[in-house]
């Protein structure tokens, strides 16, 4: 008989990196270690969680298996370095204490919804955390809002100052506890408190402050609540009166505001949510999920002024499923419970974080205080999602996204910082394959979100540990981003065309080196030429880009404030297909247009001045807008355009064009606005001419790119830019693509709009680099 043969020990040590830290990674490694009777120790550090661990060799693999196939809800590996060590013949497999390092690998997981054992024991009379506003544990909870530092321990939050009872110790304390070391961990007996104020910011001696809140929210009053990441602005979305109050008093006069309802079943009597919505509503993230509104929906009209969607999110902390359940209960079953919760900020102004502030910036706003002592160190704003194309398109990533880093398909050659661009700016820090793109930060027009935008880049370059040796920008001299590039002293500075970094974020986020025929179409852009693009075919890669075709120039007339009355592009596109005759035109637009108001700009469009060419589609859609009557001044970006896809009907009738070959190619559409304009005078329904005009641009788009496809062989398209935001067009667009046998990428991990730019950004210039 053989002798029995033990097998043999080994030990060996794992460097885990990913999202690792704060979400119940290491007490799974624990118990999965004690599992499989395995021996060692497990810590956090810089560069994210260390594993040692010791036994057989079958039951090591067991082990590494099981730690990717088994991972918490919220945990993410990237990558896993494995080294062999000497056994050390230990006893039994411990959790070790957090160590710092000299470079930081570690990643900070998003601020994410309470779960639903949280939830569970929030409603649940006989929990000591029955009805606490900030329960919390390692599957949910704040992370990004409040770490001030890395490794994500309590000491570096600002939790720091609130002194773990002993059952919260306990549980701290205890690795088979799904509170084991969640940082934020508090109860009503040594947590943060909530606290109501009035108008004029004196406290309510009220012992149920949440439910005072809510009695005051079904009066009709509007109140400032602080959450995560920020403040709120919240009232009752069915009081017609208090939502116009709302819009009046914070100076935001047509965009729509965001809801927030307490469950799917109270979303589902506002909109029409398909599967993948609901999946996306319900998600650990819970952004604001743009919806189709149905014809009854109660919500005042208010909320949304000619729109047909509705901005829906579900309550994503305790403090929020508190105030929906008190709310529901109040206002009784026969009516929905439904909160308008939008940002806490004037107008153009980054969201208010902090209590000071927000006591001064919205006290014409706000007629009481929902406050709790929990400090937010990084304001966080909602982030807004939708269903689009048979995928998620992201149009604002914020809240339950960043600082969660996109990986690419290559290393950056260089720490490299990308500065985004001026409206709806990220900024994007690279380092190895990872980029870490930021939280929604705003339009960059003052000082407060400027002082934003620094003060989130220090945050992320200090997280992160990346100092910059090289920096991306956009080439319009006058974006304050680009500014504050070219004032930093880096060894490579590297400026990107706009419309290319559109591309280079759908390239980037897809692993495709290129080259693509891709297209980029928006409002604004600086173009090579130092004309406005915005309607580009390129070929392109990440290094480089060869413009194909673009739409015709033409005349901005007094630059800036043709973005913001559109009637001047309409004006300006008849005058280029008509001549001045066109005033002499049997539609209502020019039987409403004062010459004296259009002459003037003739003048300066012929004598060059403050008239910059533009081969913008965003302006496009403004004339064609303008002409259908239906917005001659927008009150914000891409409002008149949003209006004219809002009347649609759907049609596959096209309007035609002109293609004039070239180097590049350009599109004439002199023909579409004529056929337009006899339509306008045969009196044809002004939302069956809106659809024309949609399937004509999609019609346009798809036979340009399927040319430059077939002269260049390339299969592979790319779409990306403000203008794919529009639904009927991309869906109509992508499909016509689609049927023509080509690989179409879309943006889906960043949004098309500029919020996405700094992605592409920080891609070309690690490309250059190399």
């Amino acid at each position: 008989m053989a002798a029995f043969i033990k097998p043999a020990t080994q030990r060996e040590r794992l460097t885990v990196q990913g999202i690792v830290q704060g979400v119940g990674f290491r007490p799974f490694v624990y118990g999965l270690a004690v599992r499989l009777q395995l021996t060692g120790v497990v810590l956090n550090n810089s560069e994210g969680v260390v594993i040692e661990v010791e036994g057989e060799a079958a039951r090591l693999e067991s082990f590494r298996q099981a730690l990717v196939g088994e991972l918490p809800p919220l945990a993410r590996i990237d990558t896993i370095n494995r080294q062999y060590l000497t056994p050390l013949g230990e006893s039994g497999f411990v959790i070790g204490h957090s160590e710092s390092g000299a470079e930081r690998h570690a990643l900070i997981a998003p601020d994410t919804a309470t779960c639903k054992d949280c939830l569970q024991e929030l409603f649940d009379p006989s929990d000591r955390r029955f009805h606490y506003p900030f329960i919390n544990c390692t599957n949910c909870g704040p992370r990004f809002t409040i770490i001030r530092d890395v490794p994500y321990d309590r000491d570096k939050t600002t939790m720091q100052k609130f002194r773990m009872c002993p059952d919260c110790q306990a549980e701290y304390d205890n690795p088979l506890n799904r509170r084991f070391h969640a940082q934020p961990n508090a109860c009503p007996e040594c947590g943060p408190k909530v606290w109501l104020l009035d108008a004029e910011k004196r406290l309510l001696p009220e012992s149920d402050p949440i439910t005072t809140a809510v009695k005051q929210l079904a009066a009709g009053a509007i109140l400032a609540i602080k959450g995560l990441g920020g403040f709120h602005l919240a009232c009752d979305a069915l009081n017609s009166e208090t939502v116009s109050r709302l819009r009046r008093s914070k100076r935001r006069e047509a965009k729509p505001f965001a809801l927030m309802v307490p469950d799917v079943a109270t979303a589902r009597r506002l909109c029409a949510i398909s599967e993948a919505e609901e999946n996306l509503l319900t998600s650990h993230r819970r952004p604001i999920v743009l919806l189709k509104q149905l014809p009854d929906s109660p919500v005042a009209p208010e909320v949304a002024p000619r729109y047909d969607t509705l901005g829906l999110m579900l309550p994503y902390t305790p403090l929020h499923h508190l105030l929906l359940r008190i709310f529901a209960t109040e206002i009784g079953p026969e009516r929905p419970a439904v909160l308008v919760m939008t940002s806490g900020n004037m107008s153009d102004e980054p969201i208010v974080y902090k209590d000071m502030d927000a006591e001064e910036r919205l006290a014409t706003i706000a007629e009481g205080w929902l406050l709790h002592n929990r400090e937010i160190h990084m304001r966080c704003d909602d982030s807004v999602t939708r269903i689009m194309s048979g995928g998620q398109q992201i149009l604002r990533r914020s809240r339950g996204y960043a600082p969660e880093p996109v990986l690419l398909g290559f290393d950056f050659p260089v720490p490299l910082l990308a500065c985004g661009g001026h409206l709806k700016n990220t900024f994007c820090l690279g380092k190895g394959r990872q980029a870490f793109l930021s939280h929604h930060i705003g339009d960059l027009e003052n000082l407060e979100t400027l002082v934003s935008y620094r003060s989130g880049i220090e945050h992320f370059e200090r997280l992160f540990d990346i100092e910059p040796q090289a920096v991306a920008y956009d080439l319009h001299p006058e974006y304050l981003a680009s500014k504050y590039a070219l004032e930093l002293s880096v060894p490579h500075r590297i400026g990107v065309q706009h419309h290319h970094a559109h591309l280079g974020s759908v390239m980037a986020e897809h692993g495709l080196e290129g080259p693509v025929i891709g297209i980029a179409a928006d409002g604004t852009g600086y173009g090579a030429d130092g004309t406005i693009w915005g309607c580009e075919i390129m070929l392109a890669d990440l290094r480089k880009f060869e413009r194909l075709a673009h739409l015709a120039y033409v005349p901005l007339p007094g630059g800036e404030q043709a973005v913001r009355q559109p009637w001047r592009m309409a004006a300006s596109y008849l005058s280029q297909t008509y001549g001045e005759g066109f005033l002499t035109l049997d539609i209502p637009f020019t039987r409403e247009l004062d010459p004296k108001r259009w002459l003037p700009l003739a003048r300066m469009i012929e004598r060059g001045i403050n008239s910059p060419l533009t081969s913008s589609l965003g302006r496009l859609f403004d004339a064609v807008a303008a002409l259908l009557g239906l917005r001659s001044e927008v009150l914000y970006e891409a409002q008149a355009a949003i209006e004219l896809e809002t009347i649609l009907q759907p049609t596959d009738f096209t309007y035609p064009y002109n293609l004039i070959e070239g180097q590049p190619a350009v599109l004439d559409v002199g023909p579409l606005i004529r056929a337009i304009v006899q339509d306008l005078r045969e009196e044809t329904p002004l939302s069956l001419i809106a659809g024309r005009f949609h399937s004509s641009v999609a019609a346009m788009l798809a036979q340009v790119c399927a040319m430059a496809c077939d002269q260049t062989g390339i299969r592979q398209v790319a779409l990306s830019g403000g203008v794919f935001q529009n639904r009927f067009l991309l869906e109509q667009l992508h499909g016509r693509l689609q049927e023509r046998k080509l690989e179409v990428y879309l943006n889906r991990l960043v949004p098309p709009n500029d919020g996405g730019l700094s992605l592409g950004q920080a891609a070309i210039a690690a490309a250059r680099l190399k």
